[in-house]
C-alpha cells in the first residue's frame, strides 16, 4: 500500500492523476527541467516538437510556437510529452538520470495572465520568425518513469 504526503493511505489512481512510482514523484521530476518534447503525428507521419511545460493541477500545460501548427495537430488527439535530465551528465556530476513521459489527450486551451507568467520568458523567434505562443493541455493518463544509477 502506498501513502500520500500526509501519511494517510493512497485511494486508488484515478484516470488523469499520477501515482507515485519511484523516490521522487514524475510530476516532481518535469518541475526539475524547463522543457521536453511533445510527440504525435501529423500528416500520417510521427514527430516531435520542443515545448516548454509547466504542471498546474496535476495537467501539465505547454507553451510552444503557433507558426508551426503542431498544437492544432495535437488539439483533441493522444500526445505523448517527455523530459529528462540527460544533459546532466555533460556536467560530470556523476549524479541519476532520469526521464519521465506522459501519455493522454491535449487540447489547446486558453491560459489567464497568471497561468501565461508562470512559463516565463517566451523565445524571441523560433528559425528566425517572431514566436508567436500555442498552449495545450495534456490530461496525463499513463506515465514511464527511467532512471540510470550511478
Amino acid at each position: 500500500m502506498s501513502f500520500d504526503s500526509h501519511g494517510s493511505p493512497r485511494a486508488r489512481r484515478a484516470v488523469g492523476t499520477i501515482e507515485r512510482t519511484g523516490p521522487a514523484e514524475p510530476l516532481d521530476l518535469l518541475g526539475r527541467v524547463p522543457y521536453g518534447r511533445l510527440a504525435t503525428s501529423m500528416r500520417a507521419l510521427p514527430f516531435l516538437a520542443v515545448a516548454r511545460h509547466v504542471v498546474s493541477d496535476g495537467r501539465i500545460l505547454l507553451r510552444m510556437h503557433r507558426g508551426f501548427g503542431h498544437h492544432e495537430a495535437c488539439d483533441g488527439n493522444v500526445v505523448a510529452y517527455g523530459a529528462d535530465n540527460y544533459n546532466d551528465a555533460a556536467s560530470g556530476d556523476g549524479g541519476n538520470l532520469w526521464s519521465v513521459q506522459f501519455t493522454g489527450p491535449a487540447e489547446i486551451v486558453r491560459l489567464c495572465p497568471e497561468q501565461e507568467e508562470l512559463f516565463g520568458a517566451a523565445p524571441v523567434s523560433v528559425n528566425g520568425e517572431p514566436y508567436a505562443p500555442a498552449y495545450l493541455r495534456v490530461d496525463p493518463h499513463f506515465v514511464t518513469e527511467h532512471t540510470l544509477d550511478f
